[in-house]
């Protein structure tokens, strides 16, 4: 019988089985400042050194301000946090890109992005959304802090085999629709919690035909349905984005590494715990009602009613909506697109495409935060912070920002953001905040309008 894509990856790093748990051998760690101080602060008390400093890289990145990130933080905690890792780093000889270095980011970007993450790899951050990295074959996924002091210990986790799941999307997207509203769609479908316990690989016409930043968005949010984490086999459209970055193989040891990637499928005959499948044409643009990203919805759609999904009356009475209601004409007063879920160059170009020679509403404020220094630049270089500075958008500094509110980039209680993040729960974006989850598209569209509208529609009236 032959194997999965993620069972040929766990089986090849196992190093040791003992009564059904495995030890499997981590090849990058990446840490932040939120979970790693008491991860480092576990070695110090049992006098551990960090096993394999080289395997772990770090980077500031929840906690940053993203205006004058040449000035001290001024957050007390935020910059107590940032020091500590800065430390802690120093101290066992870790990797870093501190704020200000030219490869600075939000962890989940820097990775791909340099070259570091490859297909084949198991990789690991105490931060659920390293499922991202699935995206170029890879087996990621979140860990907790005692993890991360594992990891550091010892570069191997103690884990138990997740089962398996294939998502299949076969089918061509409609104009106006995005990889992010393939993934809200999915969750809306299976659940916030329908991949409990599943390690999720998507499959289909649909995925194969999505840019390498598509594909990380999508496996970013696995971990919303509850899933371990998700993957997608490395194909073509993988080895190209690779190519030429600064960790990349290079040379004859390019050739072997594409060798070794081309095996990286799932066989033929390979069996699934589960099956799902999916038809691109049904996929519109999504817009999220509630307090998890399972609560999306079609924007042709309305509220469903309470009983056809637990807990929405809750979520309903936080987001002042009601069962039956559209979410088209609703107005907003925020914008937020970045994160590690959309914010990078290919999202930044997409919003420049729509918003040039517009204006944003007067009453909304548009915050753009590119995902890392090399995404900013990239968009200094290409004039698209001039067509963002004319539409009325700001565009600052990288750093996670308000997808959540760890920092100074909060929305206001009571006050509605339509943002390109990756959580809508309540207080997600600061206390009171009320999040509703879109694409970039979508969240431009809406900036522009005061309110939400079908993307679909206003690409249509653009070209006419």
């Amino acid at each position: 019988m032959g194997k999965t894509l993620f069972d040929k990856l766990w089986d090849a790093h196992i190093v040791h089985t003992e009564y059904g748990v495995d030890i499997l051998y981590i090849d990058q760690h990446f840490i932040h400042e939120v979970t790693s101080p008491q991860a480092f602060d576990g070695l110090r008390d049992r006098n551990i050194e960090v096993f394999r400093p080289q395997k772990t890289l770090a980077t500031p990145d929840h906690n940053v301000p993203t205006i004058n990130q040449h000035l001290p933080i001024k957050e007390p905690l935020s910059r107590a946090q940032v020091q500590k890792l800065y430390e802690n780093c120093a101290l066992y000889q870790v990797p870093i890109y501190k704020l200000g270095h030219e490869k600075h980011g939000i962890v989940h970007i820097i990775g791909p992005e340099n070259g570091i993450t490859k297909p084949g790899m198991t990789i690991v951050c105490g931060d659920s959304h390293t499922s991202t990295h699935g995206a170029f074959g890879s087996i990621a996924f979140g860990i907790g802090t005692s993890q991360v002091e594992q990891t550091l210990a010892t570069q191997c986790l103690v884990m138990t085999r997740p089962k398996t799941m294939r998502i299949t999307i076969d089918g061509h997207l409609s104009k106006g629709v995005y990889s992010k509203d393939i993934i809200l769609h999915i969750i809306s479908k299976l659940t916030a919690a329908g991949g409990t316990g599943y390690f999720i690989e998507y499959a289909g016409s649909a995925i194969e035909e999505l840019s390498m930043e598509a594909r990380m968005t999508i496996c970013n949010m696995t971990i919303e349905m509850g899933a371990r984490g998700g993957m997608i086999a490395p194909d073509q459209t993988t080895f190209d984005y690779i190519s030429g970055r600064s960790q990349a193989p290079n040379d004859e040891l390019w050739d072997q590494a594409i060798a070794y990637w081309k095996t990286l499928v799932s066989d033929s005959d390979a069996i699934f715990d589960r099956e799902e499948f999916f038809d691109a044409k049904d996929i519109s643009p999504m817009v999220t009602y509630g307090t998890n990203p399972g609560m999306g919805m079609g924007i042709g759609d309305r509220i469903p009613p309470s009983h056809e999904v637990s807990n929405v009356e809750k979520s309903l009475k936080y987001m002042d909506f009601h069962a039956g209601d559209s979410l088209k004409g609703k107005k907003i007063q925020h914008v937020f697109i970045g994160s590690c879920t959309n914010g990078r160059i290919e999202d930044l170009r997409l919003v420049a495409d729509y918003v040039r020679g517009k204006k944003r509403a007067n009453h909304v404020q548009v915050m753009i935060v590119p995902g890392s220094k090399q995404v900013e630049q990239q968009a200094i270089q290409e004039g698209l912070d001039k067509v963002f500075e004319a539409a009325g958008f700001q565009l600052r500094e990288p750093g996670c920002s308000a997808c959540l509110g760890m920092n100074e980039d909060k929305v206001p209680k009571g006050e509605y953001c339509i943002s390109t993040s990756n959580r809508n729960f309540e207080g997600r974006q600061g206390p009171g905040a009320r999040t509703i989850l879109a694409s970039p598209m979508m969240a431009a569209a809406a900036a522009i309008a005061g309110e939400i509208v079908d993307v679909r529609q206003q690409l249509l009236a653009q070209h006419k």
